[in-house]
């Protein structure tokens, strides 16, 4: 039986993988996602239509008819966080509860699990500069 009643903040991780490729992707075929997702979670090409027509029936994505071939395209109807606000949610009550709110305290808790690389730290330096910026 389909539930289709779930809310987007609550997709199952292979829903949510498939979503947050469709994203990276900026829309495509089942193809795609998968090829996309091989690294991190190899699936079968009948496993990802199955979960892009999940997220189809949710309102998640929509698709039409490739230009050419029998494809179908597939691309996302919302923006990425608010699809993904509830797993945001969740990561705060993290944050909240294991690192007394400090997101500081989060990030140097990552970067001692998995070391950044250099294009990771510009990205922050960017982003730290941005918000200084706007201050």
């Amino acid at each position: 039986m389909e539930r289709n009643d779930l809310k987007p903040s609550s997709l199952p991780d292979a829903e949510a993988d498939v979503l947050a490729a469709l994203y990276e992707l900026d829309g495509g075929t089942a193809r795609d996602v998968r090829e996309r997702l091989h690294a991190r979670r190899p699936m079968a090409h009948a496993s990802v239509a199955t979960l892009l027509g999940r997220l189809e029936r949710r309102g998640l994505i929509r698709r039409r008819r490739a230009d050419t071939g029998k494809a179908f395209l597939y691309q996302p109807t919302t923006a990425r966080p608010r699809a993904f606000a509830a797993s945001l949610k969740r990561a705060l009550d993290v944050v909240e509860r294991g690192f007394g709110g400090s997101s500081v305290a989060l990030i140097a808790s990552l970067f001692e699990t998995r070391k950044p690389t250099d294009e990771e730290l510009r990205e922050l330096r960017r982003l730290v500069k941005s918000y200084e910026d706007k201050a």
